[in-house]
C-alpha cells in the first residue's frame, strides 16, 4: 500500500527523529554488536539485537549482519541462543548475573556450550529469522556476496529445532519457557503464580547490580529477584538439561510460541531465496498457530493466555503477549477480530492514554505504570501490535499506533518503557531497541511477504 509523502513539516520532524535514533544506535555499537544500555545492560542481549538489526537494516545492513552473525556465533551445539552473550571486555560486577553465576563453558559443557565465549544458559523469543530475513531483504546483493542467509539457515533450523523438540515439556506442541526471563516479559504477573511454588535464593548469595542503574521503584523487587536467582542455579546446577528433573517453572507462553511461529514463516522465505523446500517451514507454522490456538486461546477473555505447564491451566492474567499473534498470517480472522476489540477496551485501551498498548492489565489488581513488564508500555511489544493490525487489514489502528510509537520514542529521550497512560518514561535513555523499531517505522515499510 503506497502512502502520500509527508509535509515538509513532519518529513523535517521524522528526520530529527531518525538523526537521533541513529545516534543511539551509534553511541551502543560496540565494533561487533549493539548493547541495550551502556548503563543497565553492558552486554549482547539476544531478542534486542534481533530488534536492534531489524532497524539498522536502514542504516547499515552489514551492521545488521554482523549484529547477528555475532549472537549466532555464540549458540550452543544443542541449538539454544543464549539469552546473553558477554563481553570479557566488561567489569566482573557491572551486570549481575554475570559469566561467574552462569559458568556457560563448564557447566552448560554437555549441552554444548561454546567454549570461546561465556554466555547465559536460558534464552529469549525466537525474533532472529524474522531479522535475518528482513535485514537480507535491506541489501540482497550485499548479503549474498557475504553467504549471509546461507550461513545463518542452519543456526536458525537447529535453534527452532530446540525449542519445539527439549522445549516442548507439555507434550502438546508448544515449547515451554523455564525461566520468567526467557519469554522476555521478566516481571509479568503472568509469572506470579508459578513462581509461587519457587523457594527464593538466599539474600545474602547475591548483589542485585541493576539497582545501581535503576530505580528500585521500577524494577523487580527483591522476593521476585531471590526467585529467579534460585530458578537459575538450579537449572545450571543440572547441567541446562531440559526437563530432567522437571522444573519447578514451566509456561507456555503466547509470545514466545507466536514469534516461533512467525520465525518460521519467515524460515520458509528464506528457504526458497536458498532454493530450498519452504513447505516444512510453512507446515511447521500452521502446526504451531493451530497449537497456540487449542492450548492458550480463552474465548471468554477475547485474548490468549499463559499456561502453567506443571499444573496444566491458563494463567487468569492478561498479558500484551496475548495479543501478540496478531502478528500471525494464519490466525483465523474471528480470533483477529477478537484481539482487535481486546485491544481496544478498557483491559489495553490501545486508543487512549498515551496510544500504546500497556504490557500488562489496565484493570488487573496487580498494574504498576512503572515496575518492570508489571504495567509499563514497551516500544518492541508496540512494533509487533502494529505489524499484526496492519498484517490482519486494521490500517487505521495500525496508523494511529505507528505515529504513537515514534512520538513517545522520541518524547522520552528513547526510553526503555514508558507509563501506558501518560508517557512518561522509565528505565534507561538512549535504550537500543526503542531507537532501532522507531527508526524502522519512520522507513514506512509494509509487511513484506507473508510477515
Amino acid at each position: 500500500m503506497e502512502r502520500l509523502a509527508a509535509p515538509p513539516g513532519p518529513r523535517r520532524q521524522a528526520d530529527a527523529v531518525a538523526r537521533e535514533a541513529e545516534r543511539v544506535l551509534a553511541a551502543n555499537w560496540t565494533g561487533a554488536s549493539t548493547v541495550p544500555s551502556r548503563a543497565l545492560y553492558p552486554h549482547q542481549w539476544s531478542w534486542d539485537s534481533a530488534f536492534i538489526a531489524i532497524g539498522l537494516r536502514h542504516l547499515s545492513p552489514l551492521r545488521a549482519q554482523l549484529e547477528l552473525r555475532t549472537l549466532l556465533g555464540a549458540q550452543w551445539g544443542d541449538g539454544r541462543v543464549p539469552h546473553i552473550v558477554f563481553n570479557p571486555a566488561v567489569p566482573k560486577g557491572a551486570y549481575f548475573p554475570g559469566p561467574d553465576f552462569w559458568r556457560s563453558s563448564t557447566a552448560g559443557r554437555a549441552a554444548g556450550a561454546p567454549r570461546h565465549v561465556e554466555t547465559s544458559g536460558i534464552v529469549q523469543p525466537p525474533v532472529h529469522a524474522l531479522a535475518v530475513w528482513l535485514v537480507h531483504r535491506a541489501a540482497p546483493r550485499e548479503s549474498w556476496r557475504r553467504s549471509f542467509l546461507a550461513h545463518a539457515y542452519p543456526r536458525l533450523r537447529a535453534w527452532h529445532r530446540y525449542l519445539t523438540g527439549r522445549r516442548d515439556l507439555g507434550g502438546h506442541g508448544l515449547p515451554a519457557v523455564v525461566h520468567p526471563w526467557e519469554p522476555g516479559m521478566d516481571n509479568s504477573p503472568c509469572w506470579d503464580a508459578p513462581l509461587a511454588r519457587v523457594a527464593p535464593a538466599d539474600p545474602a548469595s547475591f548483589r542485585r547490580a541493576d539497582l545501581d542503574a535503576g530505580a528500585a521503584a521500577d524494577r523487580p523487587t527483591d522476593l521476585d529477584y531471590g526467585r529467579y536467582v534460585r530458578l537459575a542455579a538450579d537449572y545450571r546446577d543440572a547441567g541446562y538439561a531440559d526437563g530432567v528433573p522437571f522444573p519447578a517453572f514451566a509456561v507456555e507462553d503466547p509470545g514466545l510460541c507466536t514469534l516461533l511461529a512467525l520465525a518460521e514463516h519467515a524460515m520458509a522465505e528464506i528457504a526458497l531465496a536458498l532454493g530450498t523446500d519452504p513447505t516444512p517451514h510453512l507446515d511447521e507454522a500452521a502446526r504451531l498457530t493451530s497449537a497456540l490456538v487449542r492450548r492458550l486461546w480463552s474465548r471468554e477473555a477475547g485474548q490468549f493466555l499463559c499456561r502453567d505447564v506443571r499444573a496444566d491451566a491458563l494463567v487468569p492474567e492478561r498479558s500484551a503477549a496475548g495479543l501478540l499473534p496478531l502478528v500471525l498470517p494464519g490466525l483465523p480472522a474471528g480470533i483477529a477480530a477478537a484481539l482487535l476489540r481486546t485491544a481496544q477496551g478498557g483491559h489495553f485501551g490501545l486508543a487512549g492514554g498515551s496510544g500504546l498498548a500497556p504490557s500488562y492489565d489496565l484493570l488487573g489488581t496487580a498494574f504498576d505504570p512503572n515496575r518492570y513488564w508489571r504495567g509499563p508500555a514497551w516500544f518492541n511489544v508496540n512494533w509487533l501490535l502494529e505489524r499484526g493490525l496492519r498484517r490482519h487489514g486494521f490500517v487505521d489502528p495500525a496508523d494511529a499506533l505507528r505515529s504513537a510509537v515514534v512520538r513517545t520514542a522520541a518524547g522520552s529521550g528513547f526510553a526503555e518503557y514508558v507509563d501506558p497512560r501518560t508517557g512518561r518514561p522509565h528505565g534507561a535513555r538512549d535504550f537500543s531497541w526503542t531507537a532501532a523499531l522507531a527508526l524502522d517505522l519512520l522507513a514506512d515499510d509494509e509487511p513484506e511477504g507473508g510477515l
